[in-house]
């Protein structure tokens, strides 16, 4: 049995860099929905932050469903 270590290393990567993106892109939704509390309480405008963070919400449920539609498929 002969491993493929180049390919073990590119997939490594791969699901690192996908895995540390993911969690980062949930984190500044969350981040935004925070900074929307606060920008409300001060009386700004809290519109483009709540926006902001809702698309980081659809982004990594898009991510997710890519990546069940690669599992599937």
């Amino acid at each position: 049995m002969k491993i493929d270590w180049a390919a073990l290393g590119s997939v490594f990567g791969v699901s690192l860099v996908a895995t540390v993106a993911l969690v980062g892109l949930f984190t500044l939704g969350i981040v935004g929905l925070t900074k929307h509390e606060a920008a409300a309480a001060d009386g700004g405008s809290a519109t483009m932050v709540r926006t902001g963070a809702y698309a980081c919400f659809a982004l990594c449920a898009a991510a997710v469903a890519y990546g069940i539609y690669l599992i599937v498929t």
